[in-house]
């Protein structure tokens, strides 16, 4: 980095997943609050078409409403699009607009990636910034490929040994079996729903590689199943069904500990689910009005710091880095599961990971003055 001059954080927000509008609310948030004496930031949407542009990083212009939800089209700015720079040191972005010369954005100390769900917390953008040299805070590859697919993630908290709550799979190859496809696959179909049946009902019905909770539902019974699996499937070919628990959901933030230390846990929280919401939904968690935190979580203080136990053990669990929020379920017999990990989490005002921090003693400056110093920290490339 030269002395000359700011650091630059490219902030990196948008994407083509159904989490665009959640991923502009997180930029929206961070862009209010990060330390513009410290820091020169460089607002970079990705667009639903997978357009990389310049916006205005105008922060109220991304917030979440009643209204139109915030994206990157409304505060792109006109004919300035972007892409990385690969190949060894490159470690910029370039601009290139209709009939000019591409030109230097100039070199990108480094990216916080404020994006949400498939096409960027995945591993997939995070696997460009590596091939472009550049430092990126957050979960490597791994860690946010298998924090994507709660399938992977559930089998690798098993190997740890967390304790994790019941479920099963659809996979593509099984669901379409019984749509016009072989008779012998069909069998397969009706093995998948006779496992579920054995989870009891109801039973909750997500995309494996979502989140936000878009395209999650509750079925109650086998007749309401069917039509869960194939809303879920219209965001993703691969389907997680989970048992039902009963007891309060309890969120916990972390961060990559300082100077090579483990991981640190915030005050954990419980999740108060708006009264009007079946479940927490995307509309429950985003825009209604009741919803909230009860920070710390109203749960004795043994199971406290239990949860924060299993929320860095959870974290190491991936190999994640920078920062996550875990999710946790507290059954009235004082049972604890670990239900799943975020390796890039909410970040807009309604959001447990900065409420959560706060309520530690990190307010949301200091915060995202330590995520982008534990990324500057990295290595460029390979981790």
């Amino acid at each position: 980095m030269n002395g000359q001059r700011k650091i630059r954080v490219a902030v990196v927000f948008g994407g083509r997943s159904a989490e665009h509008a959640v991923s502009c609310a997180s930029a929206g948030l961070v862009l209010g609050a990060i330390d513009r004496d410290r820091y020169e930031v460089v607002p970079v949407g990705i667009a639903r078409d997978g357009r990389w542009v310049l916006t205005s990083g105008d922060p109220a212009r991304l917030a979440l409403g009643d209204g139109e939800l915030p994206s990157v089209e409304a505060v792109a700015t006109p004919g300035a699009e972007v892409t990385p720079r690969t190949g060894p040191g490159a470690s910029a972005l370039m601009i290139t607009g209709a009939g000019e010369v591409p030109r230097d954005l100039g070199a990108v100390d480094v990216v916080l990636p404020l994006l949400h769900g498939a096409y960027g917390e995945d591993g997939t953008l995070q696997g460009l910034l590596e091939m472009a040299g550049v430092r990126y805070a957050g979960a490597g590859v791994l860690a946010s490929a298998a924090g994507m697919d709660k399938e992977y993630m559930k089998l690798l908290f098993a190997a740890r040994g967390l304790p994790v709550g019941r479920y099963v799979v659809v996979r593509d190859r099984d669901w379409r079996a019984a749509a016009g496809a072989s008779a012998a696959a069909a069998p397969e179909r009706k093995r998948v729903l006779d496992e579920i049946a054995e989870l009891g009902w109801p039973v909750f019905v997500k995309p494996a590689r979502g989140g936000s909770s878009i395209g999650t539902s509750m079925a109650s019974s086998a007749a309401s199943l069917e039509e869960a699996i194939e809303l879920a499937r219209r965001h993703d070919p691969k389907v997680l069904v989970e048992a039902a628990v009963e007891g309060i959901e309890v969120e916990c933030a972390v961060l990559e500990g300082e100077g090579g230390g483990p991981p640190e846990a915030s005050l954990p929280g419980q999740v108060i689910v708006d009264p009007g919401s079946a479940f927490y939904d995307f509309q429950a968690k985003y825009l209604a009005s009741e919803t909230g935190m009860v920070i710390p979580a109203p749960i004795p203080a043994a199971a406290v710091d239990q949860v924060r136990q299993l929320a860095c053990a959870a974290f190491d669990a991936i190999s994640c880095e920078g920062l996550a929020r875990v999710d946790f379920f507290c059954t009235p017999d004082g049972e604890i599961l670990v239900n799943e990990i975020n390796t890039m989490p909410g970040m807009t005002p309604a959001s447990g990971f900065p409420l959560m921090w706060a309520a530690t003693g990190l307010p949301l400056p200091a915060l995202v003055d330590r995520i982008i110093q534990t990324a500057l920290r990295k290595r460029p490339g390979l981790r």
